[in-house]
C-alpha cells in the first residue's frame, strides 16, 4: 500500500518513543531506485526516511 501526503497512519518503530501513535505523512519522495520514502509528523515531532512497512493506515 503506498500512501500521500496528509494521509493519517500509525507509526512502527518499535524502538522508538511514538511507536504505535497516529500521525499524518508530511512528505512523499522518492528513491533513486524508484521506492517510495514517507516523512510523517507525530505530535508535533517530524519523523523522516520512513519505509512503507512502518506505516499502517487509518480507517476513516
Amino acid at each position: 500500500m503506498s500512501f500521500e501526503e496528509d494521509d493519517k497512519v500509525i507509526f512502527r518503530d518499535e524502538y522508538h518513543e511514538k511507536d504505535g501513535e497516529e500521525g499524518k505523512v508530511v512528505q512523499v519522495s522518492e528513491t533513486m531506485f524508484g521506492d517510495e520514502t514517507y516523512t510523517v509528523e507525530v505530535d508535533d515531532e517530524t519523523i523522516g526516511g520512513l519505509g512503507e512497512d512502518q506505516l499502517e493506515a487509518v480507517d476513516g
